[in-house]
């Protein structure tokens, strides 16, 4: 991190935050992602890094915008879905609460998708399970008309 100041140094912790600037390595060594990773999500308008030629300077907002769209990903967001969120709360002074009202509608919606996937699932496994037993005993039956 470029700070040099610790933040217990700093009489205003959340200003010291606001202040406290990444480089792309930075981020990328934290977020165990390549630069190129970084560089795909502001391409795509997650991030907006400061430019002073061209290095990019990151902010506790690029910061945790990257965190989330990270998180996201894992449980299996669109870039869509996570713009949308996360321009949401940006755009709105009551964004907090719109955002999460449309982060509970899209998580119980992968959580619907994950339940019809499991549901799946189950239903392949007990076929396998079926395939499996016929096999077996097909198999157990030409075993015992060979060894007669």
């Amino acid at each position: 991190m470029n700070q040099r100041t610790s933040d217990a140094t700093l009489p205003n912790r959340g200003l010291a935050l606001q202040r406290r600037t990444y480089t792309i390595g930075d981020l990328a060594k934290m977020f165990e992602v390549t630069p190129r990773t970084i560089r795909f999500y502001e391409q795509e308008g997650l991030l907006a890094p400061q430019r002073r030629g061209q290095t990019r300077i990151y902010r506790e907002k690029d910061r945790v915008r990257l965190k989330l769209t990270l998180r996201g990903k894992r449980l299996g967001f669109s870039l869509a879905e996570i713009r949308e969120v996360v321009e949401m709360y940006d755009a709105m002074p009551d964004g907090n609460a719109r955002q999460l009202k449309r982060l509970l509608e899209i998580l119980a919606d992968k959580r619907a998708n994950l339940e019809r996937q499991l549901e799946d699932i189950r239903l392949m496994h007990r076929e396998l399970d079926d395939v499996e037993t016929r096999a077996r005993d097909v198999l157990s039956n030409l075993e015992n008309t060979l060894g007669d």
